[in-house]
């Protein structure tokens, strides 16, 4: 197949607090001959918190971050759900809102970049799953994961609006996605499902209310550990930073010990592309991955 070739925007978190995922992205697409030319001149998208407080700002932030990616004539590719929703949803609205378009091109003329429109943008996961495809890289897969149940955690911006990331991810059914489903089988693994999979894991509610925050990430845990999971996996590293780092808070919301190991997607994919757990950084998680 002819090499895939991606501009990688990381976002802020897979540089900082999960710099893991930033380092099992490079040995995944290593591993399968992906080539990610990384944006270092990109900032943050806003996180969906700057966009409350200043919009055209967060528009501006985010058309000179697909700028980048434009200059260098590829379609973009993010780690985080909320990258991709911010993102995805500046290119809709100055695509489809040509006033607008011209009044953050006014903006962006001076630092010296013009957003064109020119260059998609999708998730990593929609880059394995429908670019590189399943079958061929689960041809590609050394040890497959058959003895683990996996639980998919696919997190709210990846799937969410429907309307507007239906442009991206071919399609998935915010109501029953399949994407990361479908890449755990193909990485030999046995999939779980349970009613929380595409439920909000509670990260961005909780400065304002860290109870509901606590509740709804203790929910998704409980709900793969009654499923008989093994451990969950998530395509976004915001998402892991609730169900990896707060299982203590969770726990004392539900009343109930709810703790499992939280694998980035690409450390996934790793494990079965017989990446070692040192490559895929395995030993920054809070909750302790002691399986391989």
């Amino acid at each position: 197949m002819e090499k895939l070739k991606y501009a990688l925007y990381t976002g802020c978190t897979a540089r900082e607090s999960t710099p893991e995922l930033l380092k099992s992205t490079l040995a995944v697409a290593d591993k399968l001959g992906i080539e990610l030319i990384l944006l270092d001149e990109a900032t943050c998208c806003g996180a969906s918190h700057l966009q409350d407080y200043d919009d055209f700002l967060s528009l501006v932030l985010n058309a000179r971050n697909i700028c980048y990616a434009e200059k260098l004539g590829l379609t973009m590719v993010t780690i985080c759900n909320t990258c991709q929703l911010n993102t995805a949803m500046t290119k809709h609205r100055l695509d489809t809102n040509p006033e607008l378009k011209a009044k953050v091109n006014a903006k962006l003329a001076e630092v010296g970049l013009e957003y064109k429109g020119t260059s998609e943008v999708t998730h990593f996961l929609y880059a394995l799953v429908q670019d590189f495809g399943l079958e061929n890289l689960a041809k590609q897969v050394q040890v497959p994961l058959s003895q683990f149940n996996i639980a998919p955690f696919y997190g709210c911006h990846n799937i969410r609006p429907s309307e507007l990331q239906n442009l991206s991810n071919g399609g998935e059914n915010p109501y029953n996605p399949t994407s990361l489903d479908d890449l755990i089988i193909a990485c030999g693994g046995v999939n779980v499902d349970y009613a929380e999979k595409n439920k909000c894991c509670g990260f961005h509610a909780e400065l304002q209310s860290p109870r509901t925050a606590a509740i709804l990430t203790g929910n998704a845990i409980a709900g793969a550990m009654d499923a008989n999971a093994d451990w969950m996996v998530t395509p976004c590293p915001l998402c892991h930073l609730k169900l990896d780092v707060q299982h203590h808070s969770a726990s004392k919301a539900l009343g109930r010990d709810v703790k499992l190991p939280v694998l980035h997607m690409p450390q996934m994919v790793g494990l079965a592309l017989g990446c070692t757990s040192a490559e895929l950084g395995l030993n920054h998680h809070v909750t302790k991955v002691d399986f391989v």
